[in-house]
């Protein structure tokens, strides 16, 4: 025989003690999330969770929006990101392709010897600097004179302000004397030893370099702590290797003041790298970096076919050494040029703790 079929009202029966058993569990997990403090509006959204059928479906949500985010800059874009401030001595404004019928640049570059041919207006218009560029190098520069000004003008360091993000200079020449250091070995009698008689004299003022040198560049940091500071060394005046007198100077002079040269760059190399060691590891922005510009005439040095330097240009009335004498001429700031223009796209060689806050 078949068998018997459940009666309906069985099934019925069942179907209510589910609904029943179900009810029993929400109210004791109600009982425990009230006890626990659980808001009541939590309530709907678990039950749903754990009982799924018959919850309705919520529309998503969209984001309200995110957090600001901080970019590292790149060397570029740290350089670019404000305003160009060129300081320094001789070699930065231009001595050497200055003209005292030229239209002045700005407010003293008469008496500066500012002059558009320096390498300073040559970066200035290589690069969209978002803040512009100024231009206050001034000729016959020493550190102290830096911060205390020369000719009547403000102090070179009071032109730099929280918005520049790139500082070129040149300094420390002056500071070891080494224009009256190359005057005394060319007016020298030609068999005199006159000129490396020097050395000691040389010795002692580069040494006091470091620390007049050491509160330049903290000044700088104090005023523009984001940015960039590039200090440009001097070119090796002579061929490493000379054959010939050039202007009085002999080859054991020629030599000298070559070493004399290269010990005033190792100088401001290692002051400025010390520096930036500094800036580093206290993971601060901006940077100080150093151009080592030695060599950067090679080829061309005094005394060559196409000299990169001016030579000896005496003045007969008075009877003086002309201040554009042993200074880059218009190739030779060109060349300057290109070797910022260079240190601005590689950068310190490290990553930078410069950041950009943008929007999420």
């Amino acid at each position: 025989m078949p068998a018997a079929s459940a009666p309906v009202g069985g099934s019925a029966e069942r179907r209510r003690r589910q609904v029943w058993r179900v009810a029993a569990v929400a109210a004791a997990v109600g009982a425990v999330l009230a006890l626990a403090g659980v808001p009541l509006g939590v309530y709907p959204k678990l039950a749903c969770a754990v009982f799924s059928p018959g919850c309705p479906e919520e529309p998503l949500q969209e984001p309200r929006g995110r957090l600001p985010r901080l970019t590292r800059l790149t060397p570029v874009q740290a350089a670019l990101s404000g305003t160009y401030v060129a300081l320094g001595d001789s070699y930065s404004s231009g001595e050497g392709v200055y003209a005292q019928d030229a239209t002045p640049v700005n407010d003293g570059a008469d008496r500066c010897h500012r002059s558009r041919g320096s390498y300073v207006p040559l970066v200035a218009g290589a690069h969209p600097f978002s803040g512009g560029s100024a231009f206050y190098a001034c000729s016959g520069a020493t550190t102290r004179q830096l911060l205390s000004g020369q000719h009547g003008q403000p102090p070179q360091i009071t032109r730099v302000g929280p918005s520049a993000s790139l500082v070129t200079l040149s300094i420390g020449g002056n500071d070891a004397g080494f224009t009256d250091v190359l005057t005394g070995c060319i007016v020298k009698l030609p068999w005199s030893s006159a000129c490396v008689d020097q050395d000691a004299a040389v010795a002692r003022r580069i040494a006091e370099l470091r620390p007049s040198l050491s509160r330049v560049l903290g000044e700088l940091r104090a005023r523009a702590p984001g940015a960039r500071v590039i200090v440009l060394g001097y070119p090796r005046p002579f061929p490493a290797s000379p054959v010939r007198t050039v202007d009085n100077l002999s080859v054991a002079d020629q030599r000298w003041l070559n070493t004399v040269a290269r010990r005033l760059n190792d100088t401001v190399g290692a002051v400025t790298a010390e520096y930036d060691r500094g800036l580093a590891g206290l993971g601060a922005a901006g940077s100080v970096e150093y151009v080592d510009a030695y060599e950067a005439f090679t080829g061309h040095e005094a005394g060559t076919p196409q000299p990169y330097l001016n030579s000896l240009a005496v003045d007969m009335d008075p009877l003086t050494v002309n201040a554009r004498s042993y200074h880059p001429t218009g190739d030779g700031y060109r060349r300057f040029a290109e070797l910022i223009n260079r240190q601005i796209t590689t950068g310190p060689g490290r990553p930078l703790h410069n950041f950009r806050l943008t929007d999420g």
